[in-house]
This record gives structure tokens, C-alpha cells and sequence, in this order.
């Protein structure tokens, strides 16, 4: 790409750093912040730790650089980011953030556009530590992105983070860049590593106008996109979204990922419980309208297959449900139940037939309680009609659980475009 053209870019895009040095953004008036982009903190698990060199003893990310590209939903003309450090083991000292277009517009690349490149800033410092447990808001940035964009985010983390525990979000489905020393303002990565994973980094904001607001989505895999293509953002939140940007009534709902493969509604496993993590997931985000709560499968799942256990995890599941419509109710949150969608001959599935009791169970529920704003039935969306207790083939990824991205397509296609008008 020719000077002229890649200016031209730039231009049409309205890239302007101002200079924020407050965090709260409100010198703009007639707004508010809303959430667009996030991934849900998780503890990072051995396996998912930056590689070697990288990864030390008691050490991670010494004089190195994080480089990572994320896809915001709404658009706007101010941004900030959010860095959690909720599971570090120690305080997170970040030296330089810096965010740019990426080369081509693309997810997952290293490259990125240089004439691009603008500092962040936090409380008009170049740097920050965020203590161990919390998040850092960065100040505003004054920059335009359209709906869709893809950005490009480097860290350059000195001292590194001086803990083996970390928090990250493993399943990220695009792919990040590692190099040494700090090359937060380099047009590409110099012997860059890349790692399937975000690191660090738990939302994105934008100020946006007053009926701007955010749909929050709590799930599992199927919501986090396992079974979808690495850097394409085919997801069903990714494809339903880009499906609500056709329509100017929808056009203004941003999106809220708050899914991790492996979670749980009542116990932890990959990430906090749902009624642990609710607080900070949905009710401390900006601009949250609406929720749909689509998970309980790996509850299900990971029970005991016996009539017993499975009427009591059936139960659980049911009282948990109601516990997470009453706290969202009360911040004028509507919420919609999805229901759980089949998992005959996956490594859920019983001879007994006795996890599948429970998930119809929970199902007719969710359908009839009346409890929920509205139902969204994903099951019946995805079931096979010669099989019920089975998915159509031509949505399955392999393993009868996760989808391929027709059937995140079809996840997509349920959810009724009127849930979301204003």
C-alpha cells in the first residue's frame, strides 16, 4: 500500500490521539460508556502459560512485548481499555500500551498499520500496575473506529509479572504474538512467537450515544467459539452480531463475550461459577441491557450419570437460573434463557439415558417457567428431528457437542431480532 493510500486510511478513519489524561471521559456530553469487546479473565492453566522463554520460575513475561488483535462490536469516536489482573498472583506493572490498526485490517496478525500507532495513557502516565485481584481503566482515547473494526493492542511488560499464576483467556480463537524487549511501536514483531490466547487484556469501551447498549452473553465453549475458525470471528455472538449491523434498529447493540470453554453454572472448573462471577462479568459492565444465559451443559455433564444426581443437578441448575434473573432484574437487566442443545453421542451422553432426563428437565423449565424475559430455544434450532437427543450432522464439529460455524450460524439465526430494539 502506497503513503497516500495508507493516509487515506487513516483519514477515512478518523485515527486522532487526543490528549485524555482523565479516565472517566465525561468532557463528553449526551453519552455514556458502553462495553463492546471483553474476554472473560480466567486463571491461566499451566499448559496455556506463555512458553519458554517467556515463562520462568515465579516469572512471566520479562522484558517482553504482548501483542493481540480484538474485533470490537459498536463503534464510536472515544475508546478505552480495561487490563485485569483478577487472578495474578502478584501486582501487574505494564510499561507501555500502545494500539494501532493491524496490517490488513486483519485478526490475528502481527503486522500492524505504524502510521497508526497511538499511546495509552493511564491518569496521563504512560504505565501502570494493576494490584492483584483488580483492573486498570486506561484514560480515553480519542479514536474512531467503525463498527467491526479489528484493533491491534501491544503490551510491554519491563519486570514482567512476577507470578506463575495469571490472568489470561485461553480461549480466544485468535491468535496473539510474544516477542522480547519492547517493540510496542514497531510496524511488525521481531522473532515473535504466536500463542492462541489474550493475555491480560478483559474489555474494551466506547462513548456512545444514549441508546447505545450492550448484550451480555454467559456461556460456555459453545458461546466462546470452540469449533469455530481461528481468526475469523465466526462465533454465534460474532455472526449474530454482524447479522443486527444490517438492521438500524439493532445496529446500536454491542456485544459482551462473557464465555469460557468448560465453565460451569454452580461450580467452579475453567473459571469462576456463573453465580460467582456474575458481579463482575455483567453487572459491573458498562451499558448492559440485556443478558442471555446460555449455559448448564457442562453441570450436566460432569455429574454423575444416575437418576439421582442428575434430579438434584436438574434442580440446582433450575434455582441457580432464578438467583441470576433476580440479581440482573434488580439493575434492569432483561434476560434471556437459551436452552441447552442436544449432546447425544458425545462424551456426556449415558447408556441410561439419565444426563438427557436433566437436560430435558431443565429445558421444559426455561420454556414454561416464565421467569425469563424471553425463551430462546437453541435446542430446538439445532436437534436432529429423526433424533432429538441429537444435534443435525451438518451443524456438529466431530464430537456431537460443539458446533462448526454453520451451526454457530444456526445459534445465530434463533435469537429473535425484536429481543434487542430499544
Amino acid at each position: 500500500m502506497g503513503r497516500a493510500l495508507k493516509l487515506a486510511v487513516v483519514a477515512v478513519l478518523g485515527l486522532a490521539m487526543g490528549t485524555a489524561g482523565v479516565a472517566d471521559g465525561a468532557a463528553s456530553p449526551g453519552g455514556h460508556w458502553v462495553t463492546t469487546w471483553t474476554a472473560m479473565p480466567q486463571l491461566t492453566e499451566p499448559g496455556n502459560l506463555p512458553p519458554a522463554p517467556y515463562t520462568q520460575e515465579n516469572l512471566v513475561l520479562a522484558d517482553s512485548t504482548v501483542r493481540q488483535t480484538l474485533r470490537v462490536s459498536v463503534g464510536g469516536q472515544r475508546f478505552r481499555l480495561r487490563l485485569s489482573n483478577a487472578f495474578g498472583g502478584a501486582p501487574l506493572p505494564v510499561t507501555r500500551v500502545t494500539v494501532a490498526l493491524p496490517g490488513g485490517g486483519k485478526a490475528g496478525v502481527s503486522a500492524i498499520q505504524p502510521e497508526t500507532v497511538r499511546p495509552v495513557t493511564f491518569f496521563g502516565r504512560p504505565s501502570a500496575v494493576v494490584p492483584v485481584g483488580a483492573q486498570v481503566v486506561s484514560d480515553p482515547l480519542d479514536l474512531t473506529l467503525a463498527a467491526g473494526t479489528v484493533l491491534t493492542v501491544t503490551l510491554y511488560l519491563a519486570d514482567g509479572q512476577a507470578s506463575t499464576a495469571v490472568t489470561s483467556h485461553p480461549g480466544s480463537r485468535t491468535t496473539s504474538y510474544l516477542a522480547r524487549g519492547n517493540q510496542a511501536d514497531a510496524a511488525d514483531l521481531t522473532g515473535a512467537t504466536p500463542v492462541d490466547h489474550w493475555y491480560f487484556l478483559s474489555g474494551l469501551e466506547v462513548w456512545a450515544k444514549p441508546a447505545t447498549a450492550t448484550l451480555a452473553l454467559v456461556g460456555d465453549s459453545l458461546t466462546d467459539g470452540r469449533g469455530s475458525t481461528t481468526n475469523q470471528n465466526n462465533r454465534w455472538p460474532d455472526q449474530l452480531f454482524d447479522r443486527l449491523q444490517a438492521d438500524r434498529r439493532t445496529a446500536g447493540v454491542a456485544f459482551a463475550n462473557q464465555a469460557a470453554g468448560g465453565n460451569r453454572v454452580l461450580n467452579d472448573g475453567l473459571g469462576p461459577n456463573v453465580l460467582a462471577r456474575l458481579d463482575r462479568d455483567v453487572l459491573a459492565q458498562s451499558g448492559v441491557k440485556w443478558l442471555i444465559l446460555f449455559e448448564g451443559v457442562n453441570d450436566i455433564g460432569t455429574a454423575d450419570a444416575t437418576q439421582e444426581a442428575q434430579k438434584r443437578i436438574a434442580d440446582e441448575l433450575i434455582a441457580a437460573y432464578d438467583q441470576i434473573v433476580a440479581r440482573a432484574h434488580a439493575q434492569d437487566i432483561r434476560v434471556y434463557g437459551a436452552t441447552i442443545t442436544p449432546f447425544g453421542g458425545s462424551f456426556y451422553d449415558d447408556a441410561q439415558g439419565c444426563r438427557e432426563a436433566a437436560r430435558q428437565t431443565v429445558n421444559d423449565w426455561i420454556r414454561t417457567s416464565g421467569a425469563f424475559d424471553a425463551v430462546i430455544d437453541f435446542d430446538r434450532a439445532l436437534r436432529d428431528p429423526a433424533d432429538p437427543r441429537r444435534m443435525l450432522a451438518t451443524f456438529d464439529v466431530g464430537d456431537h457437542l460443539h458446533l462448526n460455524p454453520t451451526g454457530y450460524k444456526a445459534l445465530a439465526d434463533a435469537v429473535p431480532a425484536r429481543l434487542l430494539h430499544r
